[in-house]
């Protein structure tokens, strides 16, 4: 054995919860200088060769028979930092997790070859920025200047229609790097990303940042982990997947957009960015930076607990940037419009024509398709399948309607209420909109950007209309002479708690495209102009619309006024669980709620699941998570049957 620490403290890679703890191995004399903290190993554990992380190297153990020797030290590159070993500590906790699973999501699979090649040469310390591209904002450029400074400031901010973001979170990173720290950004998808890049790489050239995606390749990916592990870089910028990123002397974690749904892990313990983000916010020190064209709850609720500061841009400046109009707020055009039975408003159409005279417009259709959802002509009934009863829709102008589930033809449908074989499309998709435009403006370019599809990265300054599904609208150059919003109910109109928070957050990223007002840039929505949702938009107010959302969800005790968990799993399976659990004082627990069937008929439920969910205090959420965390060591000792714990889920309805 080792003469030095022979006594090695390891995490076995098995995710089960009564195991989610160090085990001691015995350090061969052989394996003395390779296995180091933060090294990978395999070992012998429960019959089996398993993969494990070296936490630490000790004198003595509490294990009180013979230790088993490491098996094998698996490449000598320190991967697990001490500073990262302890994030997945409390991740795990925070959600009821195993630090395995959290681990998987941090450290990315080994490529030997690329831990064969050799360092790269560190980046120089850049240049502080001036901060002038913040000037726009009250505080603005103290923030800069007091990142610059080796400051820590705890910032949420509300980005203005027509400023780049890429830009500003481009000065806000290099600030931090010039005071010899390191910066992470988090952003939602590639697209964003690829700007920053860009922006990073204009300032200050190739090779000073690197980018962390899930979707770089392993070789790729792994060669920027091992950057930034060695400390060779100081900026790190990517998706979700670079939020555990190992940054050197940590002075700033930042976001765009943190309610973007993408930021939502989906593979367990399902930990949200933002949380990531802001535990490493609060355990290294570090600033904050919680950037978006709208606000979410969650950021609100940082200003309203005093553990951040706003930065905004003042009224007047605001009224220059933007100008949103709701059709439908005249109550003669409307009564017009209803009586012509037209989709497209008439101030809509005046709008497109008049617009797509000085460059591009956005339309922005909030569903993908053609007519997703049919229904009768006559008595509105909903049409649905002979077979499955699933919706009809139809995918195209000359394609058959057919079943959305199955895939049914139903050339012959009638209304099964009236006997009326017509039928109405309540709810149109992008390809629709843009075959309606297309006929209401002939000879003008039409062009299509759509999520899951084509989606666009950038149009040019000539006159076309862009349709754009939420999330896919490109950017302009100079921006867009004008911005149209289409069917606004359909967003408003899920059943979720985030429905107008969420809408108005896609309403903001697409109108923030559009030019000036003061250059002529317009925005015009088409919904109801007394929702809420909307009157925050049209007064450009998402801080004012968090703190009504806020006051709503504190009377009626959700979240973030209150921490929620669920359980999923077979009826008596919950029970059986639920009556050992010990939850704090003042929890509510709430269901059971069956879980809605699959919607394709072919993929049958293996069995009735349902829900459950758990309500504390805010204050108890700690103690909620440890007690689900007790729950499931319980069940994991007694080989009892896997419940699917979710703490601060991102749908609740």
């Amino acid at each position: 054995m080792a003469e030095v620490d022979p006594v090695a403290r390891v995490l076995v890679d098995v995710p089960l919860a009564h195991l989610d703890r160090p085990f001691d191995y015995a350090v061969p004399a052989t394996m003395a200088d390779a296995a180091r903290p933060g090294v990978r190993v395999k070992v012998r554990f429960a019959g089996k060769d398993v993969h494990g992380f070296v936490l630490a190297r000790t004198s003595r153990t509490d294990h009180t028979g013979r230790l088993q020797p490491l098996r094998r030290v698996v490449g000598e590159e320190p991967v697990l930092t001490p500073e990262v070993a302890e994030l997945t500590a409390e991740v795990a906790a925070r959600y009821a997790g195993t630090r395995s699973d959290v681990l998987r999501l941090a450290v990315p699979s080994r490529h030997a070859t690329v831990e064969k090649e050799p360092p790269r040469d560190p980046a120089p310390t850049p240049a502080a920025p001036s901060g002038a591209t913040w000037a726009a904002y009250d505080g603005g450029e103290r923030a800069v200047d007091d990142l610059a400074a080796g400051g820590s400031p705890r910032l949420v901010w509300s980005v203005l229609p027509g400023d780049d973001p890429s830009a500003l979170l481009a000065d806000a990173a290099v600030a931090t790097a010039a005071s010899g720290r390191g910066a992470l950004v988090c952003l939602p998808d590639h697209r964003d990303v690829a700007r920053l890049d860009a922006a990073l790489t204009q300032r200050l050239g190739a090779g000073s940042h690197v980018v962390l995606t899930a979707d770089a390749g392993p070789a790729k990916r792994y060669r920027a982990f091992l950057a930034v592990r060695r400390g060779a870089v100081r900026i790190v910028i990517g998706t979700r997947a670079a939020a555990f990123a190992p940054v050197r002397d940590l002075g700033l974690v930042a976001m765009w957009d943190d309610g973007d749904d993408l930021f939502d892990e989906p593979r367990a313990p399902y930990p949200h960015t933002r949380e990531v983000l802001l535990v490493r916010a609060r355990s290294s020190g570090s600033a904050l930076l919680l950037a978006a064209h709208a606000r979410s709850v969650e950021a609100e609720y940082l200003l309203r607990t005093d553990w951040a500061r706003e930065v905004v841009a003042p009224r007047d400046v605001v009224r220059e940037r933007v100008a949103v109009g709701v059709a439908g707020a005249d109550p003669v055009v409307a009564a017009r419009d209803a009586g012509a039975h037209g989709r497209l408003p008439s101030e809509v159409i005046t709008l497109l024509r008049t617009a797509v005279a000085d460059g591009p417009v956005l339309v922005q259709a909030p569903r993908v398709g053609y007519a997703t959802r049919l229904a009768c002509e006559r008595c509105r009934t909903p049409a649905t399948c002979r077979v499955c009863h699933g919706p009809l829709r139809q995918r195209g102008p000359v394609r058959p309607v057919e079943c959305a589930w199955c895939a049914t033809p139903e050339p012959g449908w009638q209304c099964g209420e009236c006997g009326h074989r017509g039928l109405r499309a309540p709810v149109l998709g992008d390809a629709r909109t843009a075959e309606e435009i297309g006929r209401a403006l002939p000879g003008t370019t039409i062009r299509q950007s759509s999520s899951g599809e084509r989606v666009l990265a950038g149009v040019p300054a000539t006159p076309a209309v862009v349709v754009a599904t939420p999330g896919a609208e490109p950017v302009a150059e100079g921006g867009y002479a004008a911005v149209v919003l289409l069917d606004t109910w359909l967003l408003l109109g899920r059943a979720d708690l985030r429905a107008t928070e969420e809408a108005v957050r896609r309403w903001s990223n697409a109108a923030a495209l559009v030019r000036p007002a003061v250059e002529g840039g317009r925005v015009l929505a088409v919904g109801d102009p007394a929702h809420p949702g909307l009157q925050a938009l049209v007064r450009w107010d998402p801080g004012g619309l968090a703190r009504r959302e806020i006051e709503d969800r504190v009377a009626a005790h959700l979240p973030p006024a209150s921490r929620v968990a669920t359980l999923t799993g077979d009826p008596a399976d919950l029970e059986q669980g639920l009556a050992g659990l010990v939850l704090p004082p003042g929890a509510e627990v709430l269901g059971p709620v069956p879980l809605d069937p699959p919607r394709e008929p072919a993929r049958a439920p293996e069995t009735d699941q349902v829900r459950y969910v758990l309500r504390v205090p805010r204050a108890a959420g700690p103690a909620l998570s440890a007690a689900l965390q007790d729950l499931q060591v319980h069940r994991s000792t007694r080989k009892l049957p896997h419940l699917r714990v979710e703490v601060e889920p991102a749908e609740l309805g």
